[in-house]
């Protein structure tokens, strides 16, 4: 009978332990311009390590003078002006004032039907909008991260070679274990925690995920405090009705910031190399889907939700995201209008707004997208982290581009680029499920199994309906 092996007794948190932040925040000087050059030769001197390269703790735990080094370097890090920093505001006026194309309030107001078939005429602001749209947006999104599920983390050649080995590149339907070389799968394992509930045989309903987890926290915010919520307001509700183990990157640290007294935005600057990672980007539908054919409204809103835990080109994210889902939502335009949109309210001289000008134009010069994506991972890959933003709003740019609004491909080619694919897939799925239209409109073999369930710890909502979801959220887009 063989030995059970001991369970390490220890706690090693990802995504906060000081020793792991100081490589990320290295890089992340690297990427906006600030010389931290002096700083790193001192960490790497004294022991210190990179930055883990695919997760979010190292082994082993530092010894106590290094955790205490690390805290010290995290400071002088975040004291370090950068170069950037002007072309790259955080302040919703100084974003506007750098955006020559921001757009205006909606030139009018048509009157919608309400759940119940009636005339919303007269009630206040009505942009065009329905239930069954945005029935379709939830069941997009839920879709697109499902697909990305049980690759998140794999490198590029690994989600291309579990594919290929099952017949299903590019990817028109759900990854499979089913008839994949054994070596393949040892090779290139499925994320951990998500292949027994995303790989085709095994989904029965939608499986909680964070990409699902945020969206609808923003419906209880909106439903608590309607359009004029602030930034405190979201704090507090994230530390009555969000388990802190279900927040990674910039909102763990964010929310261990709050419990330590940090007030917002400060809650977004203290010790976060994250600030420039994907997590505000992926909190942004609802804000978009709540305000059709009004993308700065929608960019407003989620700029007042990304700065709890983002700063600059990840507040972009966000605003960028609502502002091209508003448009969305409103029925009006097509994917490429959408992107425009979004566009238009980020600073051009950004590096977010560089990054979705390559992925668009990217896409328009290639036919093949394996060869975008290609040209993609060659511009990024050797210098960000798979989980920050801009590689990711280069190749969901260039996913949507490139599928030209067409449901499978837009989740195919979001999820087939790698990096953050479940983030990336949802995000594609919300776009291209307002511009179907309706529920009937999307593929059944992506809807039919998430049998109309989400599991979630979002208290109030473990096991609804995506037709309910929509019928909550077509109240706040409703609500002057």
């Amino acid at each position: 009978m063989s030995a059970v092996p001991p369970r390490d007794p220890r706690v090693r948190l990802t995504w906060v332990q000081p020793e792991d932040l100081v490589g990320h925040e290295l890089r992340q000087a690297a990427q906006d311009g600030r010389d931290a050059r002096e700083i790193g030769e001192r960490w790497y001197a004294a022991g210190g390590s990179p930055a883990p390269d695919r997760a979010g703790a190292s082994e082993p735990p530092a010894p106590p003078r290094l955790r205490a080094l690390a805290g010290e370097l995290l400071d002088e890090l975040a004291a370090l002006d950068s170069p950037l920093a002007a072309d790259e505001p955080t302040d919703l006026d100084a974003i506007v004032a750098a955006c020559p194309h921001w757009p205006g309030p909606p030139e009018s107001a048509p009157a919608v039907a309400d759940r119940d078939g009636l005339s919303t005429a007269g009630r206040g602001r009505t942009p065009s909008v329905t239930p069954s749209r945005l029935h379709a947006a939830w069941l997009g999104r839920a879709a697109g991260c499902l697909l990305g599920k049980p690759v998140e983390k794999l490198p590029l050649a690994g989600i291309r070679a579990l594919a290929r080995a099952s017949g299903n590149w590019p990817l028109t339907a759900w990854f499979t274990a089913r008839g994949v070389p054994a070596e393949l799968l040892a090779a290139h394992p499925w994320n951990r925690r998500s292949a027994r509930t995303s790989l085709a045989e095994n989904i029965d309903g939608m499986p909680e995920d964070d990409d699902l987890n945020y969206p609808l926290l923003t419906l209880l915010l909106l439903q608590r405090h309607g359009r004029s919520f602030t930034t405190a307001d979201l704090a507090r509700l994230w530390l009555d009705e969000l388990p802190a183990g279900r927040a990674f990157t910039a909102e763990r640290i964010a929310y261990g910031n709050l419990l330590a007294g940090v007030e917002p935005p400060e809650t977004a600057r203290r010790r976060n190399p994250f600030r420039e990672w994907i997590g505000a980007q992926i909190r942004a539908d609802v804000h978009g889907w709540t305000h059709p054919g009004d993308p700065a409204g929608a960019a407003a809103q989620a700029h007042r939700d990304a700065v709890l835990t983002h700063t600059g080109n990840g507040v972009y994210g966000a605003m960028f995201t609502a502002a091209a889902l508003a448009v969305a939502a409103g029925g009006e335009s097509d994917v490429h209008g959408c992107l425009a949109a979004g566009l238009r309210v980020v600073p051009p001289h950004s590096r977010y707004a560089r990054a979705v000008r390559l992925g668009i134009e990217t896409a328009r010069t290639e036919g093949e997208f394996d060869a975008v994506v290609d040209r993609l991972h060659a511009a990024y890959a050797d210098t960000h982290h798979w989980v920050h933003v801009l590689p990711n709003a280069a190749l969901l740019a260039a996913a949507l581009t490139h599928a030209e609004g067409d449901f499978t491909r837009s989740i195919g080619n979001a999820v087939s680029g790698g990096w953050d694919t479940d983030s990336n897939g949802a995000t594609a799925g919300s776009l291209a499920g307002l511009l179907a239209g309706t529920p009937d409109a999307l593929p059944h073999h992506w809807t039919a199994p998430l049998k109309n369930r989400l599991a979630t710890s979002v208290p109030g909502f473990d096991g609804i309906g995506f037709d309910a979801l929509a019928a909550l959220t077509h109240q706040e887009a409703l609500r002057p």
